[in-house]
C-alpha cells in the first residue's frame, strides 16, 4: 500500500502557476501553509459589511496609509493570504515591485460569516507566526468585532495572540498605529436580519 501526500507549494511555485495562467482571474484562491485554498462564496451580510468598510476606511485613513482589499500579503515561506482588508504602510512604488510583507502591515481584517472557524483556527496562528501585530475579525455570526494583538509563541511552537478584545456593533474603536483615528462600528456592521 502506498501513502500519498498532498503537494505543498512554495511561494515561487505559486507565483509561477499564476504567471503561467493556471488560475482564472475570477478564481478566489490564496496560498496558506503551502496549500492552495479556494475561498467560499460570500453571503449578502459579508458583502454589505465589505461595502460599508469601503465607505469608512478610506475617509479615515486619507493618505496616511495604504488600504488594500482582497489583495495578497506575502508571508514567507509558503503563504500568501488575501485578507478582506489590510492597512499597510505607504510605499513610494505602491507595492509594484512586491506584495506587502509582514513588516509593511499595520492591520489585517477579515469579515467572517461562514468562514469564521477558518479565520480563527487557521488565520490566527498564520498571522501571529508571520509577525502581523494586529488582526481583526468582523464576526457576523456573533455580531461583534474580535481584535487580536500581542503575538506569542509557546514552548510547543504554537503561535497566537495574547490579547483578544471584543467590541460590540454600537462601539467605537481606535485604529492600531493611529491613536487619533477611530472607526464607528455602527457604520460598519450590517443590521441583523431575522432568518
Amino acid at each position: 500500500m502506498s501513502i500519498t501526500q498532498a503537494k505543498r507549494f512554495t511561494l515561487d511555485e505559486y507565483h509561477k502557476l499564476t504567471e503561467l495562467g493556471f488560475f482564472h482571474e475570477d478564481d478566489h484562491i490564496e496560498l496558506i501553509n503551502g496549500e492552495i485554498i479556494e475561498m467560499v462564496s460570500k453571503g449578502t451580510a459579508h458583502e454589505t459589511c465589505l461595502r460599508k468598510l469601503w465607505k469608512e476606511l478610506p475617509k479615515l485613513l486619507g493618505g496616511r496609509a495604504t488600504l488594500q482589499s482582497q489583495a495578497p500579503i506575502t508571508l514567507p515561506p509558503n503563504s500568501e493570504p488575501e485578507p478582506d482588508f489590510a492597512i499597510v504602510q505607504n510605499r513610494f512604488d505602491d507595492y509594484l515591485s512586491a506584495h506587502p510583507k509582514p513588516a509593511d502591515v499595520l492591520l489585517v481584517m477579515e469579515v467572517a460569516d461562514s468562514s469564521l472557524n477558518y479565520d480563527q483556527d487557521v488565520k490566527i496562528p498564520l498571522y501571529a507566526q508571520a509577525g502581523i501585530s494586529n488582526y481583526w475579525i468582523f464576526n457576523l455570526f456573533d455580531n461583534y468585532l474580535e481584535c487580536y494583538s500581542e503575538r506569542y509563541q509557546d514552548n510547543q511552537d504554537k503561535h497566537g495572540y495574547l490579547n483578544k478584545r471584543i467590541f460590540l456593533p454600537n462601539q467605537v474603536i481606535i485604529l492600531p498605529g493611529f491613536p487619533d483615528l477611530s472607526l464607528d462600528l455602527s457604520r460598519v456592521f450590517p443590521p441583523k436580519l431575522n432568518y
